[in-house]
This record gives structure tokens, C-alpha cells and sequence, in this order.
């Protein structure tokens, strides 16, 4: 459920994700978009349906239980589970809405085929762990798991495999391994009789990886504009795709700020000249990282203007000083944008991102659990 009890508007351009996702599909022939956790912030529901406009016939959810709510919302098109079945009732699923999902361990492999005895036959994706040591057979388990698949019902349509490292220079050979260790697990399931559809590249290795494009590459975070090289030698292999979300929330107050007071709680900063600052509507409470305190900036039409003090629950200061001095008035009700927005300076993702010592997904993430719109 989304955050209802503010006035931040998270505006989704559907133009500027389709274009991010025909820029990546220019270069190659089999995409498939992630669009787990609610499609990072953006809207599941909502972004399967304008790239369905694209082509697009498969798409990767994480839990069994999206992949559902995105088939109940009609959605007719191959869904993938990342993060395949945990209970009896994610298994059932599989059969009574259509999912393909990912299975990672033997519990797991000997569970579904269990049911499938009774079920019937079920296609499936295997998950192999070549390096990030999370989900996934070894891939020198392969056998054994070809050993349990020959005594069930379970047919191997895809396998899948994540890289670690795909978005750093000067770690090559760490995807070399990993494209290694994918090929011998594809490999042996071959050997046993089993085609299968093999993707390992996530959107870095789309880019710039080439042994790791096998059939299919997983699009992720450039789908919703970020570039995953940012602040790196590589950063210019991102360059052309667009954030499809932007945030702003409405200016409550504007007021003077004399040189000598301090604002918002515990003081810590304290105006160094006569200033004017306006207060907006939006918090932590409002997913908006408290970690910008003092830090990170907005635009007020289209003009950067720095946080002041401590973010609060619902409400941020910023600095209007020079804005109002350029001859830009500042009013309650104008919008102050936090992510993308109008003008040349523009919050970027990566930026509002490095202010929080985090990463743009858990930016667009957070941001995306207030109300959206779609433009």
C-alpha cells in the first residue's frame, strides 16, 4: 500500500521508460525487464503494461507472490520469479497462474517435483550460484540436479545466474569466472538432454560484458534511467537513459532567516547571513532519507537550492536566498522537486543517492512507495 498521508507526487514517465528499454533492446535481440519490487518504485502493474506496448513477452518479478498479483492484473505474458517458491501455496501457484519460477536448492527441486506428481508437468528455471553466493545450485552440482530431474515432471526451460561485479572496471576477470562457471552448468544441463534458455547479464553486463550475453539479458536499473557505471572510467556507457520518476512536494512557508539563527531540531545550522528559507512538505516519514540533513539539495523552478538543519518527519528547510535574488519569487504551494525535475540541473538518481551513502535502486524504491501518477 502506497503512502497515503502527504502531498508528494511521484510523477512516472511512460516515454521516457520505454525509450530507456528500446535503447537497451537497439543492441540486443532477447530483453527481459525486471520489474520486481513493484518495478523498483515505478508501479508493476503499470510498467508491464506500457512495455507490453514494446514487444516485451517476458518479464522477472522477485516473490511468487508479485508474479501472481501481476498475472491477476492480467497480464498474459511469460512472468518469471526471480526468487522463486517458499510455501506449498507459492508452488500450487506455479500451475494455477502460469509462473515460471526459479528454483535454487534441492529442498526446494525435490518439493516441487513432489507436486508435480500429482500436478502435472511444470516448466521451470534454474537458478545457479557462480559467484554471489546467495540463491543457486553450484554449478558443479549440475549433475545432481539433472539426476533429480530425470525421476520427475519438472522440465528445465531456463537457467539463470547473477553477476557481482558487472558494473566495476578492472574486474573482469571476476565475470569471466562467473561467465565460466554459467557455461559449464548450461553445458551439462545440454549434455542431459535439456535445452534451455541461459541469461546471465543484467544490465552492466549488457553494456560492456560481452561473454556474458547468452539468450536473453535481464534489464534492471537503466530500464528506470539509472546509469550503473556512474562515478566510474565506464560512465559513459550509460549515457542516454533517462530517470522515468521524478518527486516533488509542495512549499508550506517561506520566511526570513536572520544571520545568527538556527533552524529546525538540535540546531546544527545556524545562517551566516540574512537569508530567506522555505519550508517543504516532505520528511522521513515520506521515505525521504534523513541522512540529507544539511547535505542535499531540491530545485524550486529549476534552480538548486540547499537543505538547511535537520530533516523532519514531514518537513525540510531550504535555502531560497539566491533564487529570490535572481528575481524568482518563492511561494506556499510551488513545487519543490527532490528527484528530476524541470530546468538544466536536475536532481539526478546517483547524486541523491551518493547524499544518502546509498544507490539509486533503494532510491527509487523508497520514493516510490508514495502515491504516483502517470504521465
Amino acid at each position: 500500500m502506497s503512502i497515503s498521508y502527504n502531498m508528494l507526487r511521484v510523477a512516472i514517465h511512460a516515454d521516457r521508460l520505454r525509450a530507456n528499454y528500446r535503447l537497451f533492446k537497439k543492441d540486443h535481440d532477447r530483453v527481459i525487464p525486471v520489474i520486481k519490487s513493484d518495478a523498483y518504485g515505478h508501479g508493476v502493474v503499470e510498467v508491464s503494461r506500457m512495455l507490453e506496448q514494446e514487444g516485451v513477452d517476458t518479464f522477472a518479478v522477485g516473490f511468487v507472490r508479485e508474479a501472481v498479483t501481476l498475472r491477476t492484473s492480467g497480464c498474459d505474458k511469460r512472468i518469471l520469479a526471480l526468487l522463486g517458491p517458499v510455501s506449498d501455496e507459492d508452488i500450487h501457484a506455479l500451475w494455477d497462474h502460469d509462473i515460471l519460477a526459479a528454483i535454487s536448492h534441492f529442498d526446494q527441486l525435490k518439493r516441487v517435483a513432489a507436486i508435480a506428481n500429482t500436478r502435472g508437468p511444470l516448466p521451470i528455471c534454474l537458478k545457479f550460484d557462480t559467484g554471489m553466493r546467495r540463491l543457486g545450485f553450484l554449478p558443479d552440482e549440475v549433475n545432481e540436479v539433472v539426476a533429480v530431474l530425470k525421476k520427475s515432471r519438472l522440465v528445465p526451460v531456463m537457467a539463470t545466474s547473477h553477476l557481482a561485479s558487472a558494473d566495476e572496471p578492472g574486474r573482469e576477470d571476476r565475470v569471466g569466472m562467473q561467465t565460466a562457471g554459467f557455461r559449464a552448468a548450461v553445458d551439462g544441463l545440454t549434455s542431459a538432454g535439456f535445452a534451455v534458455e541461459a541469461n546471465l547479464a543484467n544490465s552492466a553486463g549488457g553494456m560492456v560484458h560481452e561473454q556474458s550475453r547468452y539468450d536473453s539479458i535481464r534489464l534492471g536499473i537503466s530500464l528506470y534511467g539509472g546509469n550503473p557505471f556512474q562515478g566510474t572510467s565506464w560512465e559513459s556507457r550509460g549515457d542516454g537513459y533517462r530517470p522515468a520518476m521524478d518527486v516533488s512536494a509542495p512549499v508550506l512557508q517561506v520566511h526570513s532567516l536572520r544571520a545568527g539563527e538556527s533552524i529546525s531540531y538540535g540546531w546544527t545550522f545556524t545562517a551566516q547571513r540574512d537569508s530567506v528559507v522555505a519550508i517543504v512538505g516532505v520528511g522521513y516519514a515520506d521515505n525521504y532519507n534523513r541522512a540529507l540533513s544539511n547535505v542535499g539539495q531540491m530545485t524550486i523552478h529549476g534552480r538548486r537550492v540547499p537543505i538547511r538543519g535537520r530533516i523532519c518527519m514531514q518537513m525540510t528547510a531550504v535555502d531560497v536566498t539566491d533564487l529570490i535574488g535572481e528575481g524568482k519569487g518563492v511561494a506556499p504551494g510551488d513545487r519543490a522537486f527532490l528527484l528530476g525535475g524541470p530546468g538544466t540541473e536536475p536532481i539526478m538518481p546517483e547524486e541523491l543517492a551518493d547524499w544518502c551513502h546509498t544507490i539509486s535502486y533503494e532510491i527509487f524504491c523508497q520514493l516510490g512507495m508514495n502515491r504516483r501518477e502517470y504521465i
